[in-house]
Parts: structure tokens; C-alpha cells; sequence
């Protein structure tokens, strides 16, 4: 999930108030960076003992894999089928049901179960905070500033396919948790389009910047969920962002952190 700083602030609204207005549909997200290559073996000076031969393990029948999935899934849709694409094999594997469809959603490990652990402000950059690619605010400035992660979520890439997509229309689940941190009225948006397949156009969206209520210890975890439901045929990418305000004080950086980001599918009941 590629992170880049981002000095407007959207429009924010409260939690009884509803979301703010709609943004413009978001440019396309930046190409993952390349893989690093990988180090050349060390030489062997000496024969190297021979390896246990392991035993391959028994590949699922077809029957296997549909049974298993479908116990866990429940019934598809009357008539709906699997592309002659896909195998129930390909979809043991990827399991793209039920499953968080986002990659490196805690960077920082952070346990939503227990207080968010203190955190004074950082002379670190960002980017050792995490596995994500983070910037800092370009500016040292008193002023809040916002930290934007964004991520595109292809869904046939992650083993759906267009019938189940456009005839079932399972639901889609987006949930985040962000900090208290109480750098600002307001310290989190969520953004979430769902997007046809040339990426551009937007067939459902959700919009939220919730404004916490202040009372209690800061630091506490707020939750922050949406489920897509009926939202009509095309959908294939998921385009997920995500803003955290920060503010620039003498000693450093101080950070609003979010954990436990998640985007997943489920049929519906």
C-alpha cells in the first residue's frame, strides 16, 4: 500500500453528521516498486550431503476442492457457474472469499485489543516505521498535514470472477481502525470507489471522516466499517485510501496510526 504525504484536507464530517462530500474519482495508483533480486548463492568447497527426498504432497481432486469450499462458502446462485478459466482447485488456493484482500494491512503490528502503545514525536522518517513506502510531510510546519495510503484491490486477480461479481453481487466489507489521537477535530478520512474494469469509472463509492466524540483517554482505537450491498454489475477493481493527520512539533513528527485495515467478500445470505 503506497503512502504519500497530502497537505488538503478534505472536507471532514461528524459521525452523526454523515460523510463529507464526494471527492473526484482517484488517479490511477502508482506501479509497485521492482522486487529487489536475490543474492547469488555462496560456491561449495566441499560435496554437500545428499537431501532427504521429500515427498510430494497429493494435489485435491476437483470434488475435493468444491466440497471443501462449499462447505465453507454455503450454496452459490442457482445457474451460477465457474468460467471454464477456473477450477475449484485454483480457487482452494486462492480462497478469495472471506479473506482480506489487501496486503500489509498492520505494517507496524499494532494490537487494536490494547491501548495504542505511547508514542512521543519522531526524528525518524516514515519510512522505518513500517513495511509500506511512506513519506514525510515535504514542510516542517506547525500547520496538520496528511499522511494518504492508497491501495487498488484487482478483484479477478485475486481469484473472483465476472458472474459471480455482476449475477451474485456478494457484499463488500471495508473496515479500519485509526487512533485517537486528538492531533485535530478531525484525524481520519475513508475513501473507497468501486471501480469497472478501465479502472475509471465509479460504480459505488463510500465517503467518511468521522469526528470523535473526545471523551476518554486519547490513544483509544476507533472503528470505522462500510459494506457495499446491492451496487450493480462491472465492478472489478476496489480502490482503497485511507488519510491520517500528523502534526510537526518541536521535538518531531507526532502520527495519527491506523491498524488492522481490511477489505473483504462475502456472499450474501
Amino acid at each position: 500500500m503506497a503512502e504519500v504525504p497530502d497537505d488538503r484536507a478534505l472536507g471532514g464530517g461528524t459521525e452523526a453528521d454523515g460523510p463529507a462530500s464526494p471527492p473526484k474519482p482517484p488517479p490511477s495508483p502508482p506501479s509497485p516498486p521492482p522486487l529487489p533480486s536475490s543474492p547469488p548463492l555462496p560456491l561449495q568447497t566441499s560435496p554437500a550431503a545428499p537431501e532427504t527426498p521429500v515427498p510430494p504432497q497429493l494435489e485435491p481432486s476437483e470434488a475435493y476442492a468444491r466440497q471443501v469450499l462449499l462447505e465453507e462458502w454455503g450454496p452459490l446462485g442457482r445457474g451460477l457457474e465457474l468460467p471454464p478459466s477456473l477450477t475449484w482447485k485454483v480457487l482452494l488456493l486462492r480462497r478469495p472469499l472471506y479473506r482480506n484482500l489487501l496486503r500489509s494491512p498492520n505494517p507496524e503490528g499494532i494490537n487494536i485489543y490494547e491501548p495504542a502503545p505511547p508514542t512521543g514525536p519522531t526524528q525518524r522518517p516514515l519510512e522505518t516505521l513500517g513495511s509500506q513506502r511512506i513519506r514525510t510531510p515535504p514542510l516542517p510546519s506547525p500547520i496538520p498535514s496528511w499522511t494518504v495510503k492508497q491501495q487498488c484491490v484487482d478483484l479477478l486477480a485475486e481469484g473472483l470472477w465476472e458472474e459471480l461479481l455482476d449475477d451474485e453481487q456478494p457484499d463488500i466489507t471495508v473496515m479500519d481502525w485509526f487512533e485517537d489521537s486528538r492531533l485535530d477535530a478531525c484525524v481520519y478520512e475513508l475513501h473507497v470507489w468501486l471501480l469497472a474494469a478501465d479502472r475509471r469509472t465509479v460504480i459505488a463509492q463510500h465517503h467518511v471522516a468521522p469526528r470523535t466524540s473526545g471523551r476518554g483517554p486519547p490513544g483509544r482505537w476507533v472503528q470505522v466499517s462500510h459494506v457495499f450491498r446491492h451496487y450493480g454489475s462491472g465492478v472489478r477493481f476496489i480502490h482503497f485510501l485511507h488519510k491520517t493527520k500528523n502534526r510537526m512539533v518541536p521535538g518531531g513528527l507526532q502520527r495519527t496510526r491506523v491498524t488492522d485495515s481490511s477489505v473483504s467478500v462475502q456472499l450474501r445470505e
